[in-house]
Order: structure tokens, then C-alpha cells, then sequence
């Protein structure tokens, strides 16, 4: 009625969603937002996630009324609301009562129930020019189908991936792959960059392809702004927002979205990752979403932003440290080998040969070295990233309101363990830290071994940076022939002038024992000699295996693979051969496969193993029934005898209900069409990834 009120329970989506931004002008216009509390998601027992806003409207409109407004999101559970909404009440300086009125609320692009913001930030939004006036941002591209047209990137042939490139050369290069910028967890500046999309003939397929339903498939391909130099963020954030650099050579997808200007991207860039974005940014959408509009809305400082050049070089350092680890394309040569601490993609450009390796200090000493310097590192760039935060605070007079300091966690780099554990150095005690050093140490190792089974295959070598043997079918022979051309010599070079030879066969036994000469162990113990020298071997190997948490042999049959799987996201790179019960294991790397690739698996290796085994039996049968042994040596020549008969069993039903079959089929596999296509193909014979097989559409 005329005069009356009317109060609410209601979700609190509409008070920031552009979809009921119509809604909010009409309650402008005809009511006046009187008071308003937002409870926390528990409000009203711990176990209900309740998102919702209370409110009352009163029938007359009154723009410049000033209404109350509670925030209580921050007091967890249901008994201490009551207790801090009076608290509020009772006390307006509280820190969680606010007054704002709709005159205030339409300022902000969008009209937002932005109740929080103050006065100066009222002003900066109805004054100054917005990002979008500068800027385009774009919703990235949705191809309809990534299984089909979307690779990690080490899933295909490097050769067949085209980077840097701009549209017209990608267009006549005829590569099929090129980078996609394709969302990811939070991590500011640079990175994230794992994906590429089929843009093959200027993206013919993705262009024309239609579904069954008559429909394009593909859509948002922003053809104006693909391969250009650009920023890029996850559409959909589980916290802070984080922005990064988007290289020229890029597409991008609906799930990172992209902005372009004409302007240096350093301002934009160094705003957004800013403390005064978040503040800003929450007026506008404090939702997890990140559209392109909400980032057009962000109003630009009305005076001039000096000193942004620290942003080259925070980019180069987040650049640097994403490239420091075998899962990006950039990545040249393991830091803890490196005298050059993180030198990162760099090295591969310059064609600088490798640093002498130390022979002759502990990898504990390497470790130690590798630690301070991403130390110094971390330090660095938080001091960096304070200062950005103090240049843009400045700049839009925001001094009252926030401060400079970046919390360790938010130092978005790899080698951070803060932010890579989710660790805050400031609310953990002692104990935790050291589990976190503890954690970050034995992940180093896991790298470490990871990029000793790299340079097994032949995919990374002791002797030049980057990949080496990384293209579908390519052979030792091409390993030998890329180093002769790194090295400047004519032909190829021979074994004796490599540092640590390449696996002939791409076949890696990981067995429990020592029965092959050249199995993963074997190899393993020769690489560390090789990096680390002779003298301190013993010393060494115990170190890792402290680091891990058992011996390596045991870490090799029960954890490797695993780590190996989670690292490149469950799209492995190297393969594991498995029998049923895991008796008999062995590892191949997928770009060197050949169609008789199982045939060896089978004949050299599982058959190999099988006899052996027998051997063993036979020898151990004697045992039981020498009378020159003892009765605890029959005892226990019987018992392992029983255990060798149920492998023997499992080996020979593993040859002949699956090897043997496969073996016979000759499998060819074709690169391009991505792990889970290839891997799947093979069946029982590989050891089962959860997941790989899932049905639907990503």
C-alpha cells in the first residue's frame, strides 16, 4: 500500500548479475532500499549453504536516501549473527555497517547493490573513463567439441605445432596445432599455458563444421583478435582473480577469456593484478565469474601512471619459473642441474651450450642453492608486486581504504611453496612449515627423476636444452643427429660423445628386482652418477630417498606413474605396460612408438621376465629337496616358489588373453588424435587411468 514496506528473503544474485540489472533500476525508481543484511552462507545451521540477502523496500522512491546495510559474511555460523547484526546496529563504526542510497549505486556501471564502496570510489566510478573505452575484451571461442579439437600440447608432435606465429603465416604455414589460452587456476603475470587447438588452414574445420543439427559448431571466434598480443583470465575464478600476458600466436577459449588494446598492455596488466582491481572489481561482480564486460567496466585512473616498468620484468620472472618445469613448452634444462638458476626458454634462443655440470658436490648442496635462489626469487617479485600495488592505490587515492602488502600465498609463482601448497606463512605455525619445506623438497626429487626418465627416452638430453626427440615415429638415430646439429658437426655423433645414451628400444622394465641389466633402477642409479658425480653416489641416492620416502626401486613400481599421471594432467606422455597385478612392468614413451612396439614389449621383455622367473623356480625347487639345506632354507625355497607360480600364472594369461593379441594386431597410432584416443586403444595391456575412459563431452 501507499507508504508501505515490504520485507524480503531472497538468493542475492540479483543484486550484481547484469541480467537483473533491469530489475534493480525498476526498484530504484519506485522504492527505496531502506535496510538490507547479507548473512553468511551458514546463517542458519552449519550443515545448509543458504545464499541469500534480507531486505525491506519501501512504496516510495527516494534516490538519495541513505539506507542500512549489514554485512555479516565474514562471522561463520548461525548463533553469532544475531549477536553481530546488533552489534552493528548499536555501533555504526563497527566495520560491517554501511549507509548507501540508490544515487550511489547507479554511478556504478551496472548498478550494483555495491553498498561497501565508499565515497572516492563512488566519485572515480562517475568521472573517470572505463577500461572498455580503451580496450576490447572478448569472450573466447567455444569449438563445440574439445575432444576433437583440443591437445595438451605435449600430447602432439612439436613439429606439428605452430608458435609465434601471426594469422596470415599460421594460415600458409600447414601446421595443425597452435596455442590456446584455455583457463586454469589462479596464477598472476604469465602461464597456464598447456592447450592447443586445430587451427589447421585458418581453422577450415572449426569454421565450417556443422553438427548434425544443421548448426555451426564452433562459436565466439574473434577473428579480429586471434594470434595478437593480448591479456588473459579465467572465466570462472575459485578465488582472486589473476591476469596474465597472452603472447602473440595465441587463440583463446570461452573458458580464458581475453582484452587488446592498442595502448601498452604493462598498465593494464599491472591494474588488474592489483589490490585496487579486487576492490574495484568486487563493486562490479563479487561473483566467481570474470566476464569480459565486468573487466570493460573498471574505470581508468584520471591521472597518469608512472613507473610501470617494473611489469616487464615481473612478467619475465613468472615467465621464467613457469618454463622452469618439463610441462611447459618452453622448458630448456632442470634448474637443479643449472648453474643459471631458472634461465628458463631463454637459453634454447641463445644456443649457449650447457654449463659444466658439478661433480663433485652433494645434490643436498644443489638443493640448497636451487632453494635460495627462489628465495631471492619469491622475495623479488613480492617486493615488486607491493610496489604495484602502492603505484595504483596511489593513483586512484585509494590510501585510506586499502594497503600495499601481498600476502606470500599470492606470490603466483611455481617454485613459491606458499602459494603452490596453499600455505600462508603468516597463519601456520612452525610444524607446518617444515611439512611444507619437507613436501617442497621431494617434489624437487620427483622432478628430478621425472627429467632422468626424459632423458631415458631421449626426450631431453644431458647435452642440449629443450626437447629433443618429441615428433611421432623419430628414433635414436634422430637423437643423434639433433645433437650433431646443436653441436655444429656434420652426420650424427656417436654414443661415446654423449653424455647419458638414450633407451635403444623404448623400453624401460619397472620390475620389483634387479632382473634386467637396463631396467629403470639400473638406469636411474647411471643418470645420477652421470649429474652428480662418483664420489658422493651413495650419499646421494640416500638423500632422494629420504626426500621421497622409501627406496627408489619401491618408488619406481608404486608411485612413478602415478606422479607421472597427475603431472601432465591424465594425458601421460610415457605409458605403462601392466600386468594385472602389476608383476610385470614396463614403460614406453608414446612419440616413439612403433606398430611393433608391443611385439618388443612381449618378446624381450614379458617373455624374458616369464623365463627367468621359471629359472628362478627351477633353482629353488632343487633347494627344497637338497639334502646339503637347511630346513629354514627349504622353508623358505617353498614359499617363494609359491609365490613365483602365481606370477608365472598371471604373466602367462597377461600374454595370452592381451599381449599376444596386441601384438599381432600391429597397432599404429596417430598423434594427432591425443592420449585418450591412442591410449584406450590398447586396453588391459596398459595400466588403467581413471577417468581417461569417461563418457561425454568437455
Amino acid at each position: 500500500m501507499p507508504g508501505g514496506f515490504v520485507g524480503m528473503m531472497t538468493p542475492f544474485n540479483w543484486m550484481f548479475l547484469s541480467s537483473f540489472q533491469k530489475l534493480r533500476i525498476k526498484i530504484f525508481e519506485k522504492f527505496t532500499l531502506t535496510n538490507f543484511v547479507r548473512p553468511e552462507f551458514h546463517a542458519f545451521f552449519d550443515s545448509a549453504f543458504v545464499t541469500i540477502c534480507a531486505f525491506t523496500l519501501f512504496l516510495r522512491s527516494s534516490q538519495n536516501f541513505k539506507g542500512a546495510f549489514i554485512d555479516l559474511q565474514k562471522f561463520y555460523g548461525a548463533d553469532i549473527q544475531p549477536t553481530k547484526a546488533i552489534e552493528a546496529i548499536k555501533n555504526p563504526d563497527c566495520g560491517w555497517f554501511y549507509r548507501a542510497s540508490a544515487a550511489d549505486f547507479k554511478k556504478i556501471p551496472g548498478s550494483p547493490i555495491a553498498y561497501w564502496v565508499g565515497d572516492k570510489v563512488i566519485r572515480t566510478f562517475d568521472k573517470a573513463q572505463f577500461i572498455s573505452s580503451r580496450c576490447s575484451t572478448r569472450k573466447g571461442m567455444s569449438t563445440g567439441l574439445n575432444s576433437e579439437f583440443v591437445r595438451m600440447w605435449s600430447e602432439v608432435s612439436i613439429s606439428r605445432i605452430g608458435f609465434r606465429q601471426d594469422r596470415r603465416n599460421a594460415e600458409q604455414s600447414r601446421l595443425k596445432w597452435f596455442p590456446y589460452a584455455n583457463g586454469g587456476e589462479y596464477r598472476k603475470w604469465y602461464g597456464n599455458y598447456d592447450d592447443v587447438v586445430n587451427w589447421e588452414n585458418d581453422g577450415e574445420r572449426l569454421q565450417t563444421e556443422q553438427h548434425e543439427s544443421g548448426r555451426i559448431r564452433a562459436v565466439n571466434l574473434n577473428l579480429d583478435f586471434i594470434f595478437k598480443d593480448g591479456l588473459s583470465w579465467s572465466s570462472i575464478t575459485s578465488g582472486n582473480f589473476s591476469i596474465r600476458y597472452l603472447p602473440h600466436g595465441f587463440l583463446f577459449s570461452s573458458a580464458s577469456n581475453a582484452l587488446f588494446s592498442q595502448d601498452d598492455l604493462k598498465i593494464y596488466l599491472g591494474l588488474l593484478n592489483s589490490k585496487v582491481h579486487a576492490f574495484l572489481g568486487k563493486a562490479i561482480n563479487p561473483t566467481l565469474n570474470a566476464n569480459p564486460g565486468d573487466i570493460g567496466k573498471i574505470p581508468l585512473p584520471t591521472s597518469h601512471v608512472n613507473g610501470v616498468d617494473h611489469i616487464d620484468t615481473i612478467t619475465s620472472l613468472s615467465r621464467r619459473d613457469w618454463d622452469a618445469y618439463e610441462t611447459s613448452w618452453g622448458f630448456s634444462d632442470l634448474p637443479l642441474l643449472s648453474n643459471e638458476r631458472g634461465v628458463g626458454s631463454e637459453r634454447q634462443q641463445e644456443k649457449r651450450p650447457i654449463p659444466n655440470f658439478p661433480l663433485d658436490i652433494q645434490i643436498v648442496n644443489a638443493y640448497v642453492n636451487l632453494r635460495t635462489h627462489w628465495q631471492k626469487i619469491i622475495s623479488k617479485l613480492q617486493c615488486l608486486e607491493v610496489e604495484n600495488n602502492r603505484i595504483f592505490i596511489e593513483a586512484y587515492g585509494l590510501q585510506d581504504e586499502l594497503t600495499h602488502d601481498v600476502p606470500l600465498k599470492e606470490i603466483a609463482l611455481t617454485c613459491n611453496p606458499h602459494y603452490r601448497y596453499g600455505v600462508n606463512y603468516c597463519e601456520v605455525g612452525s610444524e607446518k612449515l617444515e611439512a611444507m619445506e619437507a613436501r617442497l623438497l621431494e617434489d624437487t626429487m620427483k622432478e628430478f627423476i621425472s627429467y632422468s626418465v626424459g632423458c631415458m627416452f631421449g626426450r631431453y638430453s644431458l647435452d642440449m636444452p629443450g626437447l629433443v626427440l618429441a615428433n611421432q615415429g623419430e628414433t635414436v638415430e634422430d637423437y643423434t643427429k639433433k645433437l650433431a646439429e646443436w653441436k655444429n658437426q656434420a652426420g650424427t655423433i656417436s654414443q661415446t660423445d654423449i653424455t647419458f645414451n638414450p633407451n635403444m628400444d623404448n623400453v624401460i622394465p619397472v620390475l620389483d628386482g634387479d632382473w634386467f641389466t637396463d631396467d629403470i633402477v639400473e638406469r636411474f642409479q647411471r643418470f645420477l652418477h652421470v649429474t652428480f658425480g662418483d664420489e658422493y653416489y651413495e650419499a646421494n641416492l640416500k638423500f632422494i630417498e629420504k626426500a621421497l620416502g622409501k627406496d627408489i626401486r619401491r618408488y619406481f613400481l608404486k608411485d612413478f606413474y602415478n606422479d607421472h599421471v597427475r603431472r601432465y594432467k591424465k594425458r601421460p606422455i610415457y605409458w605403462l605396460f601392466s600386468s594385472p597385478k602389476g608383476s610385470f612392468n614396463a614403460l614406453i614413451y608414446m612419440h616413439r612408438y612403433r606398430s611393433d612396439t608391443v611385439s618388443v614389449v612381449l618378446n624381450d621383455y614379458l617373455r624374458e621376465f616369464r623365463t627367468k622367473l621359471i629359472s628362478r623356480k627351477n633353482h629353488l625347487e632343487a633347494v627344497s629337496i637338497s639334502a646339503n639345506a637347511s630346513q629354514g632354507e627349504k622353508t623358505k625355497a617353498l614359499k617363494e616358489i609359491e609365490s613365483l607360480k602365481k606370477i608365472i600364472n598371471e604373466l602367462d594369461a597377461y600374454e595370452r588373453d592381451v599381449m599376444y593379441p596386441l601384438a599381432t594386431e600391429q597397432l599404429e597410432i596417430d598423434l594427432d588424435d591425443g592420449v585418450k584416443v591412442n591410449y584406450l586403444k590398447f586396453g588391459a595391456a596398459l595400466k588403467k587411468i581413471p577417468g581417461l575412459d569417461a563418457k561425454g563431452e568437455e
